[in-house]
């Protein structure tokens, strides 16, 4: 029997814009998604995100997701981003993806300045490891390299943390 996405709730999420010296923005990909392994044309690229444990303080959460997601914790943030942004899984990950509990995330997303060399980046630092590979790129283009579901929230980030994306 289909799950109707109604029933079930947002999960909350934190997510990081990561910008390094030059402005550029870091994107990360998946290793449980298809076309693991290939050039940015393969696979899922994202920004770092993932779940608030109950309790935990979004500032607090985002900052360790970067630490288990990337294995550093060379940021600072820059900024918060003012209101949450929900999204909705396709029809046929509901039931699914997300464990099968929620219909969707509600995300709190955050700007960072990395602060550290590309040596303090260490996907493996968590295992298993999300990620099995990343780059800077620039802010402008993160719409076009995400999950086609997700790329209306990352075209309202790129709007609005765009003032952090300068050398600096």
């Amino acid at each position: 029997m289909p799950v109707d996405p109604n029933t079930l709730p947002y999960r909350p999420n934190v997510g990081a814009l990561i910008f390094n010296a030059e402005g550029q923005v870091l994107i990360a990909r998946r290793t449980d998604m298809p076309g693991a392994g290939g050039p940015l044309s393969q696979g899922t690229w994202q920004c770092p995100q993932g779940g608030i444990d109950e309790g935990e303080d979004p500032r607090t959460a985002v900052l360790r997701e970067v630490g288990e997601e990337l294995g550093t914790s060379h940021v600072h943030i820059l900024a918060e981003h003012p209101e949450w942004i929900a999204y909705d899984l396709p029809a046929a990950l509901i039931g699914h993806a997300l464990g099968g509990r929620y219909r969707g995330q509600t995300q709190k997303w955050f700007a960072l300045r990395f602060t550290g060399t590309e040596a303090d980046i260490q996907l493996d630092s968590h295992l298993p490891a999300e990620f099995d590979a990343w780059m800077w790129i620039d802010l402008q283009t993160l719409p076009n390299c995400s999950v086609g579901f997700k790329k209306p929230i990352y075209e309202q980030l790129v709007r609005d943390f765009a003032r952090y994306a300068v050398a600096g």
